[in-house]
């Protein structure tokens, strides 16, 4: 049994809430900014402590006495400032923000000097090389090997003179990433626009009408208030037959957090990311450069499944140019039909596409995505997501009652054949004012052999941003969400059962833990293809007014949907991916303008996309995925992940010829088994292989998407 090396906190600091849940759960709303500093002041000595005694002579280079102590501190604070930042992502406020600003700094130059300590790689290298390595089980063996690596990359062979500055510069890209994600959530929050006269609603559906009603009421404001939140934004793109209200929107929303946006015009805030952006590039290219890489696109390989800079760069290109004659086809037809039927003679702008879009959607397979919404009510939904787990991986999922930060937050347990609980998991659904937009699924606990032989069991947050239930006349509806939210509902589960089935005990490799970036999104995208199924889209639809279930005839309309303008969609997932790609691997970091980032991504717009991209665009300014989200370098692993989930799917499909179920239990078993219990503890590509029995193959993947690609 590992000796504890940590000291007990005082007893005032015994009733923080950050430190007093342990290896519990976190009473979420007893969190106060106050806690933060206190309670992440004693973990970080106490880390500092283990890696003290990790580095002493004195302490044996084995498992036991030098990483589990270890795991065990660094885990304690890592644990706590996670809840932290997830309390920022959900439920944020200024004095939240300030206290976690004053202390990340901190946490952030630890991490560092972890990273960078020479005496603690030598350590691990003597672990390595030490007869007792051979002993350890497969598990533990691939937690040392990646520490090895990751010791490399986090400068721990860099000179004393270099330490500093790269210490310096982890700091400055984290105070740059939490700047960045600060702006564009605050550009959001503050657009407001409010409409008087309900005449200019004319084509909104019904439930975004309500909700704005609703945020009016919330506001104090008169009428209907719209604002650039997701659910409240798109309709009005989708739906609203005023082109100067579409206009005024796409206008707000796409010059969010850049120079163009209406606040700076007003001198009131200085939200541009353009400065912010361009700083983080030089940052990383300066990185590189000191680890001894070309750039930071190659710096980022090290830890993934892909093998050169120029393999990605080509992966992209060639999906790019076999893609864009599907996504210029549905252009034409688009720019035609607008023409034609919807009167846009002075040509298609962007502020028309997503209403164009739904019209011809509607025209030709008749149905509007509105109508399909009203089959997905969220509880049913989830019942159906919860059906389609237990059947293919042999768990039960029950109702939990966990502390949690928000009324609208659901928990849930996940149990055994046996009955015994293995995992938690919380579902954060609504959008609200304070909490981040976009979709994500986050580590709140992971899995574990703890010191006294005891598994610590996961914990998971899944947060999504639906539309929230509303009142008419004075009845809360039940929540219904698109077609397009259960698909991403799915794509988070599959996160969550990557990180929640795990079977590995050792932390560093259980999970998500370890697994390489670019095949991180396997599990997420290969749950999106259950939302395709009939069999299984029967069972978690039923109307909203009427109860009954999504009819056969709606599901073939809109199956055959399925792949409407998928060619413009693809293509435009593949030049953000090379946007990042080019950012990173191509930037002139010594010689860059301001305007340098905004440059370099419409030139790849220009050189790939076919629609013509107006000149107030500012999206490369809200690209949180590449400047505070850690895909930096790595957006195109969503589509490097998507050939091998396709072709995982293919494996069910194969068995459904079979048995006449995709949902077939011997199938989802052997997938538990080969990729979602291993976690990161064998590479991505052997665990392909171990459910495959082959090499992947992009076939799939083009049959699902309706792409003949060229030659």
């Amino acid at each position: 049994m590992t000796k504890s090396i940590t000291s007990k906190p005082s007893p005032e600091l015994q009733k923080n809430p950050l430190i007093a849940f342990g290896r519990g759960i976190c009473a979420y709303s007893e969190v106060k900014p106050s806690d933060i500093a206190p309670a992440i002041d004693f973990l970080l000595q106490q880390a500092q402590h283990a890696v003290d005694h990790a580095v002493d002579q004195s302490t044996p280079a084995n498992w036991n006495d030098l990483v589990e102590p270890l795991e065990d501190a660094t885990e304690s604070l890592s644990r706590s400032w996670g809840v932290i930042s997830h309390l920022k992502s959900v439920a944020d406020t200024p004095e939240l923000r300030v206290a976690y600003g004053e202390m990340m700094p901190k946490v952030s130059a630890f991490f560092s000097s972890l990273g960078q300590n020479l005496a603690l790689y030598q350590k691990f290298k003597a672990l390595s090389q030490d007869p007792g390595f051979t002993k350890l089980n497969y598990a533990q063996k691939k937690v040392i090997e990646n520490s090895l690596r990751d010791f490399r990359l986090g400068g721990a062979e860099l000179s004393d003179a270099d330490k500093p500055r790269f210490a310096q510069i982890q700091d400055e890209q984290a105070l740059l990433g939490k700047a960045f994600s600060e702006h564009v959530l605050d550009a959001t929050d503050s657009f407001v626009y409010v409409i008087a006269d309900q005449s200019e609603l004319k084509g909104l559906p019904e439930d975004p009408i309500a909700a704005a009603a609703d945020t009016a009421q919330q506001k104090g404001l008169e009428g209907w208030a719209f604002t650039l939140h997701f659910p409240s934004y798109y309709p009005i793109m989708q739906y609203s037959e005023s082109r100067s209200l579409r206009r005024l929107m796409y206008e707000a929303y796409v010059t969010r957090a850049s120079e163009l946006a209406p606040q700076y015009a007003q001198g009131k805030v200085d939200w541009d990311n353009a400065q912010n952006m361009l700083e983080q590039l030089k940052l990383r290219d300066e990185e590189a450069h000191m680890l001894g890489f070309k750039n930071y696109a190659a710096l980022s390989l090290a830890p993934k499944m892909a093998s050169s800079v120029e393999e990605v760069d080509s992966f992209l290109t060639n999906f790019a140019e076999k893609s864009k004659p599907f996504a210029l086809k549905d252009w034409q037809e688009l720019s035609l039909f607008a023409k034609t039927e919807l009167s846009i003679v002075d040509g298609l702008e962007p502020w028309d596409i997503a209403f164009a879009s739904e019209r011809l959607k509607q025209e030709r397979y008749a149905f509007s995505e509105n109508e399909l919404k009203q089959y997905f009510p969220l509880p049913k939904v989830l019942e159906g997501l919860f059906g389609v787990i237990q059947t293919l991986f042999g768990v039960k999922i029950e109702k939990s009652d966990l502390p949690t930060w928000h009324a609208d937050v659901q928990s849930f347990s996940v149990k055994n054949t046996e009955n015994k609980i293995v995992a938690y998991f919380y579902l954060d659904p609504y959008a609200r004012p304070g909490k981040r937009g976009g979709a994500w699924m986050d580590d709140a606990r992971g899995r574990r052999e703890l010191p006294n032989g005891e598994i610590q069991i996961p914990v998971a947050y899944l947060v999504c941003n639906f539309a929230a239930p509303v009142k008419v006349n004075g009845v809360l509806l039940q929540p219904t969400i698109t077609h397009d939210d259960v698909i991403t509902l799915f794509h988070e589960s599959g996160h969550g059962l990557h990180h929640l089935l795990t079977q590995v005990s050792a932390l560093g490799v259980s999970g998500i833990n370890g697994v390489e970036w670019d095949a991180v999104e396997l599990p997420s995208q290969f749950m999106e293809n259950f939302c395709w199924e009939w069999e299984v889209l029967e069972k978690m639809t039923a109307h909203a007014e009427t109860g009954k279930p999504l009819p056969k005839e709606l599901f073939n309309k809109m199956l055959a949907a399925k792949n409407f303008q998928n060619g413009y969609m693809t293509l435009r997932q593949v030049v953000m991916s090379l946007t990042d790609w080019r950012l990173h691997a191509r930037f002139d970091a010594k010689n860059a303008q301001d305007h340098a980032v905004l440059d370099l991504s419409r030139s790849i717009a220009e050189q790939f996309n076919v629609i013509p991209q107006p000149a107030i665009s500012r999206w490369i300014n809200t690209f949180s995925h590449i400047f505070a989200g850690g895909y930096a370098a790595g957006y195109y692993s969503y589509k490097w992940a998507e050939v091998l989930s396709a072709d995982v799917y293919s494996a069910f499909e194969e068995a459904a010829k079979l048995t006449g179920s995709v949902l077939d239990a011997e199938t989802g078993k052997r997938y538990r088994t080969e990729i979602l219990e291993v976690g990161g503890s064998r590479p991505a590509a052997e665990s392909f292989k171990a459910f495959r029995g082959r090499e992947p193959s992009i076939d799939a993947l083009l049959r699902h998407g309706g792409l003949a690609l060229a030659n």
